[in-house]
């Protein structure tokens, strides 16, 4: 049974496409997706019981919050979004990844730049803009290494069989070009001295709010959402062997959110020194970015229709779906957040820190589990493990999704009413301890939903474990027979 697992190419494969660069990157996005979520959950539990941190520096909340955005965000979603592109841009133009070398200067150092990032968070050293140390050699290494990337993905672009370029690379390249541009301006610094590693901010103030702003906001617009809906953009379409819904679609999706996000980043800075006509300005993109992004929504949707009876039988469909309802509702609730009257409630509160867990939680990771488990069958030539497994993962995930963002969100309105409460006199009635009080109860369903979501994570390691042993078996005994049939041609009867 095993050969008939076997597709006629699995031998020409590695010729044909590196699938290696591919593998490696799926697994070390998995085990830094283990790490970054064992960390939340962590943290989720500080919340409730700081004692946790026995009194360990490099345990504190103030140490490894950082150092869980840096994993979820620079580790797994980032080395997903390498992994996917160079998948995707070697399919739909039919050629091999160009590049042996620097596709593994890509590899590891990258995870080199993430270790010292990690260990700069755990010892305390944090981007201070004033004054900072060790970090702008760490922000070149970055530059040099998106930089390489870019240039691995243009010369494969260069030497495509294929005449049209596929609407995902447009996404993954506006991915890689933003980023440079991101870390560029973010990080521009005037080093004390050539062989030092100590460097002042070039930016001071309000204009130094803003640019940090414009970075973040932009980070998650290039990284998360353009990362991702390339991958949605391929794997949609390819999972339910239909064509996209509207090509036309996804090239106004594409110009329409490039040139919105930019201007939308001023709403995160409300209630601060920032001229109004930059608020108004941040709010008015924020709200139009609302039309775009609805309509990729509704492309990758669309692209389901008539064969809505494959996700009873299909887990992966599940997850792309379940990551497109996200991407439509975080952007809903973005734009809500930054109006001004709404904004005066959820600012400063745990509904935001809701907001994007859900954009992470619920529209890239969801997304991303989709994808790992399209890609892992098809790079170990081989097929899933067990699809009622990965359907035990869907649930224990959007369980963990639900609970997790709904008590945060939930939270996040009972601690900004509290917060905003006033008496006849227009004393506040409540302190932060009291409104802290209140919602400590929702923390205890933050940390079940955190869990039941890593559950089904580890429930998705066996699952894809048991997937590539069964692909290495097979191949080995598909080489095994091979050789055995050209030791049988060699052989000559005297």
């Amino acid at each position: 049974m095993a050969n008939k697992e076997i597709s006629p190419r699995a031998l020409n494969s590695p010729e044909q496409y590196n699938y290696v660069i591919v593998r490696q990157l799926v697994l070390i996005a998995l085990a830094w997706g283990i790490i970054g979520i064992s960390t939340g959950i962590y943290l989720a539990g500080e919340l409730i019981w700081p004692a946790l941190s026995f009194d360990l520096p490099g345990l504190t909340f103030g140490r490894l919050r950082p150092l869980h955005t840096i994993i979820t965000i620079w580790g797994f979603a980032a080395n997903l979004v390498f992994a996917s592109s160079y998948y995707v841009l070697q399919r739909t133009c039919q050629t091999r990844l160009i590049g042996k070398y620097s596709l593994y200067l890509i590899v590891w150092g990258w995870q080199i730049i993430l270790l010292w990032g990690i260990l700069s968070a755990l010892a305390g050293y944090t981007q201070a803009r004033e004054y900072a140390e060790l970090e702008w050699p760490f922000d070149i290494a970055i530059e040099i290494i998106l930089g390489v990337y870019l240039y691995s993905y243009l010369s494969t672009l260069y030497r495509r069989s294929q005449p049209h370029i596929y609407v995902a690379n447009w996404f993954y390249l506006a991915c890689a070009t933003g980023m440079i541009l991101l870390q560029t301006v973010e990080n521009l610094a005037t080093p004390v001295s050539i062989f030092g590693l100590k460097s002042y901010s070039r930016f001071a103030g309000v204009h130094d709010a803003m640019i940090h702003w414009w970075y973040g906001h932009n980070l998650v617009t290039f990284l998360i959402t353009l990362g991702f809906l390339g991958m949605m953009y391929y794997f949609v379409p390819k999972q339910t062997g239909r064509p996209l819904y509207s090509y036309r679609w996804s090239i106004i999706h594409f110009w329409s959110l490039i040139f919105l996000s930019v201007w939308a980043a001023s709403n995160h800075l409300y209630w601060t020194a920032l001229p109004d006509w930059i608020m108004i300005l941040g709010v008015t993109f924020s709200i139009m970015l609302l039309f775009p992004s609805w309509a990729g929504v509704a492309n990758g949707i669309l692209t389901f229709s008539g064969d809505w009876n494959k996700l009873r039988t299909d887990p992966i469909l599940n997850f792309l779906l379940f990551g497109l309802i996200s991407y439509g509702l975080t952007i809903f609730e973005g734009g809500l957040l930054s109006l001004g009257s709404i904004n005066a409630l959820a600012h400063y509160t745990d509904w935001i820190i809701g907001h994007s867990h859900f954009a992470m939680m619920g529209w890239a990771t969801m997304t991303g589990f989709g994808v790992i488990y399209h890609l892992v069958p098809r790079l170990w030539n081989t097929k899933l493990h067990s699809r009622r497994l990965a359907f035990i993962h869907f649930w224990l995930a959007s369980a963990g999704i639900i609970l997790h963002v709904g008590a945060l969100i939930t939270a996040g309105i009972i601690q900004g009413q509290k917060l905003r409460a006033m008496d006849q006199y227009g004393n506040l009635l409540y302190s932060f301890m009291e409104s802290d009080a209140v919602i400590n109860s929702y923390y205890y369903l933050r940390l079940l939903g955190g869990g039941l979501f890593l559950f089904g994570l580890f429930v998705m390691l066996y699952n894809l474990f048991m997937t590539i042993l069964r692909g290495r078996r097979a191949q080995a005994i598909l080489e095994a027979r091979i050789a055995a049939k050209l030791a049988v041609k060699e052989w000559r009867p005297l």
